[in-house]
């Protein structure tokens, strides 16, 4: 009955808040996105850099969040900027790491054919790699998409707003409904960006792959 009450008297906030958790999440992603499918598709043709990047991207995985925010500060200053900046940093792995696997696992004789028939590099790329490769590629994105929503409560720590900012503070205060309040919308909104995204990997998906998803 509490929460109810708290979201009642405290409905605009929690709005704003959802606000700034979805633009600090939309904006990271896209970048990730754009940085990440050139990436992936890079090191799946140029081999020798595959491994580096992959290691390195790797490695950035298992830096601390905090200890990220922390780092980047004094360079980034506190609010979005850093937040952005960190949750690209996690988000790029599944997505190099898929469409490097999506671009890079292709059937052979598929790409025989390509070229038999004519096809550029270019053309192989763009209209049969791709094409195949999105499923794997959007598969990431979403990975990408929902630990994106989870990084960004963190990013309250350092001002930048969201609905980390509620629970946090709510922590502080020792007030569980402030908690709730914003953990809640947190969940929800988790939930519908995998929900989202997953209509859009099976959209992208082959009819003759789909099967039974």
């Amino acid at each position: 009955m509490a929460l109810f009450e708290y979201y009642a008297k405290n409905i605009s906030i929690i709005l704003l808040r959802i606000q700034e958790h979805i633009q600090i999440t939309g904006a990271a992603l896209a970048i990730s996105i754009l940085i990440g499918v050139p990436l992936g598709i890079i090191i799946s043709y140029i081999k020798p850099l595959n491994k580096p990047t992959l290691a390195v991207t790797n490695v950035v995985q298992a830096i601390p969040s905090l200890a990220l925010l922390g780092f980047l500060i004094p360079f980034l200053g506190i609010g979005a900027k850093p937040a952005i900046f960190m949750v690209i940093v996690y988000s790029l792995l599944p997505i190099v790491k898929n469409t490097f696997a999506g671009i890079s696992n292709m059937n052979a004789e598929m790409i025989e054919a390509a070229k038999g028939i004519g096809m550029t590099p270019l053309q192989i790329l763009l209209k049969v790699k791709m094409p195949l490769a999105l499923p794997i590629i959007m598969a990431g994105i979403r990975i990408s998409a929902v630990t994106s929503v989870g990084l960004v409560t963190i990013a309250a720590f350092i001002g930048a707003g969201g609905l980390g900012l509620t629970i946090y503070t709510g922590i502080n205060r020792t007030n569980p409904t402030m908690v709730l309040a914003g953990a809640i919308p947190a969940c929800l909104l988790a939930l519908l960006v995998d929900f989202v995204a997953s209509l859009i990997e099976r959209m992208v998906t082959p009819k003759c792959f789909r099967g039974s998803k």
